[in-house]
């Protein structure tokens, strides 16, 4: 059990050795986004904003226009709702090179409540136009992420958790970036999750087998570009869908499959999610089971998506 912000502050330091021109921002906060070793590292390469999202974002628009790769750091709920006209106006508009990487997003921050546990930013991050964005599902799959946004031609933003999660993936897979990993083959529902749903989302597919329903389960990483190829796959060969996203039901992974569904091959989908209203104050794992971010939720899901495949 690692959780992904960890493994970004890891990530940070080999990029840091390998890339000279990339710089590190925090809003101070850099002991939870895990930028902290970065900056002993590369003191001349970190930049201390202190409590001033909008600034970060700004500055490091200022340093991707001179050159530089900066990787601005700060916690989701700040990254995607405190900065989001610096992150729409001077990142994305003019397509500059700036990484946000947003850690303690979701219900899992836990017991900080509703102000700051983000359960918006997938939606807003993907309204932007030509903004790539990125939710991994474990601490290996994070590096690969933290590394390959290096080299995208445009704003990326990464979505991280503070809780740790379970390890899916082993050093030497294979990752790109807009395309999805299937997981698990399955013939009657298809379970397309991110972030720390993935596992609960293979979890799930563990409970269905045993009542005899064979599920898919796709981790879905970016959410942005969507893999429409494989929603496709999984629409004409399993003729259900259930989504799983800790965030808003509204404008996250769901919604963006659900549009994607709609237009290539409508099925049932059935989205799992916060039902648009705010997280509250508790451990991890007690607000996971209160929303139903569970494997016994997706489970749930699943059944009422072959019920209505069966219908049709």
């Amino acid at each position: 059990m690692i959780a992904t912000r960890v493994a970004y502050g890891k990530t940070l330091i080999a990029l840091g050795e390998s890339k000279p021109d990339v710089v590190v921002l925090d809003a101070d906060l850099s002991k939870s986004t895990m930028t902290s070793e970065f900056a002993k590292r590369f003191p001349d390469r970190f930049i201390q904003m202190g409590i001033a999202e909008q600034d970060m974002m700004g500055t490091a628009a200022g340093l991707a226009a001179a050159g530089k790769v900066p990787y601005a750091s700060t916690f989701a709920v700040f990254a995607a709702g405190r900065a989001f006209d610096q992150v729409r106006n001077s990142i994305a508009y003019p397509r500059l090179k700036v990484r946000i990487c947003a850690t303690h997003a979701g219900v899992t921050v836990g017991e900080d409540g509703a102000s700051h546990q983000s359960v918006e930013d997938i939606a807003l991050m993907r309204a932007v136009p030509n903004m790539t964005v990125i939710v991994p599902s474990d601490a290996v799959q994070t590096e690969w992420a933290v590394e390959a946004a290096y080299d995208v031609d445009g704003p990326v933003f990464i979505r991280l958790g503070r809780a740790p999660v379970p390890l899916l993936y082993q050093p030497g897979h294979d990752f790109e970036l807009g395309r999805a990993v299937m997981l698990a083959d399955g013939e009657d529902v298809t379970l397309i999750a991110c972030g720390v749903m993935v596992s609960q989302a293979v979890a799930a597919r563990e409970i269905l087998a045993g009542e005899g329903i064979s599920a898919r389960v796709l981790d879905m990483a970016t959410v942005k570009p969507l893999d429409g190829d494989a929603v496709a796959r999984a629409a004409r060969e399993t003729g259900a869908i259930v989504t799983a996203e800790e965030h808003s039901v509204l404008g996250g992974l769901g919604g963006a499959v659900c549009e994607a569904v709609s237009e290539i091959c409508p099925v049932p989908v059935i989205r799992v999610g916060m039902k648009d209203e705010f997280g509250k104050s508790g451990k991890p794992t007690e607000l996971l089971d209160k929303f139903g971010l569970t494997a016994e939720g997706i489970s749930r899901a699943a059944r009422q998506a072959v019920r209505l495949k069966i219908r049709a």
